[in-house]
């Protein structure tokens, strides 16, 4: 259950709420929440073909994140604050091992801390919220990336409304980025390219047909990039002793504008098929891309693909996949919160054309494709009563080969901890 902030927490709040609006700010703070996340996140990356300047990205850190959520003040219209601070301490590194993603990577290798901090102003009235400042969206054209001690945030502004029955509407437009693993905010880029754009314009719909069917449609624009469209498809139902369900997605990006990074003309469909029975699910599908050019997405996210694993993407110009995975939950031995499932993804027909590592130009002269395989293993418990309720463990375990890429074993143990105030 969680608490009422402490005495400063409710001090500082309460003068923000009394410049935020001089009406009645009973529900700002009564609504208030803090938490204290505490992440220990140890990662250890072997290139296993002569990475020709780095065998090894290893290191070591704590970060710590304070999130401070209020809640909305009196009348039509409620206004709100929210505040996020987190601060990433070195615990091991070297110049050797730095670039993992945990820790910001300088001249001299990696930083002993670092720290940011995101305000983010929000309203609402009925259903529909309007948030301005710092965003972490999980859309899928504009996935912030959780994958290392912080997550990507973006500063911009956005609005969602559930008002409409059985529909989720959003819109928003971000033009910088505080990657996981920086203080700083950046353009907006995209993958493997280092021009900026000004912004980045995305909204969509997410309807549900029936309680077990759901239709989305999302637009994007990198402005001077290209735009992006996204069609899904969500289903389930009983099947048997157990429950079937299906997840279709579908994207599409073409140039735009200046077209800064070429002739970005593609199309993705990946697709997920399973089955769940008790505290077993086993689920798997196939992937295409198509077109001129790789998928396509804003740099630092996540892909929203099925294929997405540890060290690849699956996601290269003209690349077919295939994946399964399987799941288990150790609650039905007796063991509530240990949990752990294992993915395998094979990729073939790359084609080489735009490929600039060393293996991929050698592919290339000899006229062969490209092809890949990635297995991974995740294992987490997390505490389920006493002193220590909610204490999290993980253990990830990548193994990665490609004939186009630098191979890599990859290993990742994560504590994580959270302190309600």
């Amino acid at each position: 259950m969680i608490k009422k902030p402490c005495l400063p927490i409710r001090t500082s709040v309460l003068l923000t709420a009394v410049a935020f609006t001089p009406v009645a700010f009973a529900d700002f703070l009564s609504d208030s929440k803090a938490q204290l996340q505490l992440k220990n996140f140890y990662f250890s990356r072997d290139f296993r073909d002569g990475f020709p300047s780095q065998s090894r990205r290893a290191e070591w850190a704590q970060g710590f994140q304070l999130n401070l959520k209020s809640g909305f003040t009196d009348g039509p219209v409620g206004f709100g604050l929210d505040a996020v601070g987190m601060l990433g301490v070195k615990l091991d590194s070297s110049p050797a091992r730095a670039g993992t993603g945990i820790l910001p990577r300088g001249e001299h290798g990696a930083s002993d801390d670092y720290a940011k901090l995101l305000v983010t102003g929000k309203a609402k009235f009925h259903e529909t919220e309007v948030r301005v400042g710092g965003l972490s969206p999980a859309l899928p054209l504009l996935l912030s990336n959780n994958t290392r001690l912080f997550d990507q945030y973006f500063n911009g502004a956005q609005i969602t409304s559930k008002d409409f029955k059985n529909a989720t509407v959003h819109f928003g437009r971000v033009d910088r980025t505080k990657l996981r693993d920086s203080s700083s905010f950046d353009g907006l880029t995209t993958t493997e390219h280092a021009e900026t754009s000004d912004g980045y314009t995305y909204g969509g719909i997410d309807y549900k047909v029936t309680p077990t069917l759901q239709l989305s449609a999302h637009a994007s624009e990198l402005e001077d990039f290209y735009t992006r469209q996204f069609l899904g498809l969500t289903y389930s139902l009983p099947a048997g002793p157990g429950r079937a369900f299906t997840d279709l997605r579908y994207f599409r990006a073409r140039p735009v504008g200046q077209e800064k990074v070429g002739n970005i003309d593609n199309d993705v469909v990946s697709t997920n098929f399973g089955y769940q029975l008790g505290a077993h699910t086993l689920s798997g599908g196939y992937q295409k891309v198509s077109g001129a050019a790789a998928y396509a997405y804003v740099g630092g996210t996540g892909t929203y693909l099925f294929s997405e694993q540890t060290t690849s993407t699956f996601s290269a110009k003209n690349e077919r996949v295939w994946h399964a995975r399987y799941d288990y939950d150790f609650a039905a031995l007796g063991i509530p919160g240990l949990k752990m499932n294992i993915r395998y993804v094979k990729g073939d027909q790359v084609d080489p054309q735009d490929l600039t590592s060393r293996k991929g130009r050698l592919l290339r002269a000899e006229g062969r494709e490209g092809s890949e395989w990635e297995r991974t293993t995740d294992i987490t418990y997390v505490i389920q009563s006493g002193p220590l309720k909610n204490f999290g463990m993980r253990w990830r375990n990548g193994t990665n080969r490609s004939n186009y890429a630098d191979s890599a074993d990859e290993n990742r143990v994560i504590l994580t901890y959270g302190i309600d105030f």
